[in-house]
């Protein structure tokens, strides 16, 4: 399936407004990566994204990465996973990705650090911060996010390179600004303790709705759906357990 001129248009100026953004609002834009969350987008556009300047893409789905794979043409290390993952799906996508975003309890940690040894390889990891403390979300409360940084690191298998989170939707600008501003202190804080197993050099937060204020706050790695691909309807799907 080709993509039509139109789409193309709308995605390639949306990915130079992007651009164009991290190089306004970043206080280090030479550092920001540009993440496209892939999730209900064809490996057509996915491959023009990355045509357009695209550093990395993104799926929350191991069935749908699956499905994508072999279709998207660009190299592993460029794949990362940023959904919720089950233990159990662990298997499915260690040879796929290069980068597994919202690790968040120790029994998880465990298992991709299982499977990477069964690939021989190195799994690296973002440690997910609940920095609302919400319960209806994954990661790690703040106050503990140290202690389970020293935990896993133990690990040999898995790379800790940093955080991300997913603030509370707000309608208020200020209160963005304390979510991320938050975040990056915890970030630099345990930059400073010098873990072993631990290189804190990504700060993954951000999405369509918050980018800007992210990357004023030191986000180096921006997830952007919907502000490259348009918005879309995600069909109801729910992984299996097998």
């Amino acid at each position: 399936m080709s993509i039509s001129e139109p789409d193309r248009k709308f995605i390639s100026d949306n990915i130079k407004k992007v651009k164009q953004d991290i190089l306004t609002y970043s206080p280090y834009p030479s550092s920001v990566r540009l993440l496209a969350a892939t999730k209900t987008v064809d490996a057509e556009k996915i491959n023009f994204a990355l045509e357009c300047g695209v550093d990395l893409i993104a799926e929350n789905r191991v069935n749908e990465l699956r499905e994508k794979f072999d279709s998207i043409q660009v190299e592993k290390s460029r794949i990362h996973f940023i959904g919720q993952l089950q233990k159990n799906k662990v298997k499915y996508i260690i040879d796929k990705v290069s980068m597994i975003h919202s690790v968040d309890n120790v029994s998880l940690a465990e298992e991709i650090d299982k499977q990477a040894k069964k690939h021989d390889l190195v799994m690296n990891i973002l440690v997910e911060v609940n920095i609302g403390d919400e319960e209806n979300k994954g990661g790690v409360k703040p106050e503990l996010v140290l202690d389970y940084i020293k935990y896993i690191s133990k690990l040999s298998n898995i790379k800790i390179c940093g955080l991300m989170s997913i603030p509370p939707i707000c309608g208020d600008d200020e209160k963005k600004y304390y979510f991320f501003s938050e975040i990056n202190k915890i970030f630099i804080d345990i930059s400073h303790k010098n873990v072993d197993n631990t290189n804190m050099e990504i700060l993954s937060m951000g999405m369509s709705s918050d980018y800007r204020e992210a990357l004023k706050c030191g986000a180096n790695i921006i997830r952007l759906g919907s502000t490259i691909f348009g918005q879309r309807i995600y069909p109801v799907k729910i992984e299996s357990n097998n």
